[in-house]
């Protein structure tokens, strides 16, 4: 079956070509927050069962819709949903296994939140970062780091390029993540002033770079991102800390660069997602 993606907005035509290939029960998929320097990265799922009307009006992506539609749609998607979860990654696992199985950790953490066993998950983008390589490999070395998590099914996958912009369930899936994502970078804000997560919700912007550079990491930081005041040379410190067996000229999971110069200085690191979340908030 071919996924469609001539839509131009979002609906549940790919939805519905699922479920009449089998899978009853559809769930949406999408992240928050990959990009961000602070905080945790996010896992929006939203499950559509054969009888689900179409999605509430407004539900989009979640970047193209202001903080207050996307907490006014929360309420009106969680009505519609036959189902719905949101897991989360701290930035301490971003910055010990990478964000790519911090990612993996988030999903697995919605879908065992969820009542139901969805069908099959339709996912944002074109490469598959839930499925579990069965514990192989680098899964193989962390299956004792996670014992206190709950055991999330095993789910086939489907990627879709840009199935935020055209999947009602993908869509409503990144609202759930953000509007959650965004409650808890404020709730932090209260008790880390200074960085203005309030406004910028751990992502690149001015003040955010600025009080790095004054004050220095915290422990809500991604501390191996190469942050502003937190570089050092490559191989200096333990593994996970920022400079630690790191290669120069990175090319990161979101397109930006990590460079280190000759001087053992850092170049900021620029980050291709929602660059000032004051921009779109």
């Amino acid at each position: 079956m071919t996924l469609s993606t001539t839509l131009h907005k979002p609906s549940l035509r790919v939805e519905r070509e699922l479920q009449r290939a089998g899978h009853r029960l559809v769930a949406g998929m999408d992240e928050v927050g990959r990009g961000a320097l602070a905080g945790p990265v996010s896992v929006g799922v939203v499950v559509i069962d054969d009888v689900c009307r179409s999605a509430p009006i407004g539900v989009k992506d979640s970047k193209l819709l202001s903080h207050q539609v996307r907490e006014r749609l929360v309420p009106k998607i969680q009505r519609w949903a036959s189902a719905y979860a949101v897991g989360h990654a701290s930035p301490g696992e971003i910055d010990r296994y990478g964000i790519m199985v911090a990612l993996r950790l988030a999903g697995t953490r919605a879908l065992a939140a969820l009542p139901v066993i969805p069908d099959l998950v339709l996912l944002d983008g074109n490469y598959d970062w839930l499925t579990d390589p069965g514990r192989v490999g680098l899964f193989g070395l962390l299956e004792g780091d996670f014992e206190g998590d709950p055991v999330a099914p095993f789910v086939p996958v489907r990627t879709m390029i840009k199935a935020d912009l055209f999947c009602s369930s993908v869509a409503a899936a990144s609202v759930l993540a953000k509007v959650e994502r965004d409650a808890m970078m404020v709730a932090l804000a209260a008790e880390v002033p200074g960085y203005a997560w309030e406004l910028n919700k751990g992502y690149s912007a001015p003040e955010h770079f600025a009080a790095l550079e004054s004050h220095g990491a915290t422990v809500h930081h991604r501390r191996s991102w190469r942050l502003p005041g937190l570089c050092e040379p490559a191989g200096a410190g333990p593994p996970g800390v920022a400079g630690a067996g790191v290669q120069q000229n990175v090319v990161m999971h979101d397109g930006s660069e990590r460079t280190e110069r000759g001087d053992g200085q850092c170049e900021v690191v620029k980050m291709s997602e929602e660059v000032d979340e004051r921009g779109i908030s």
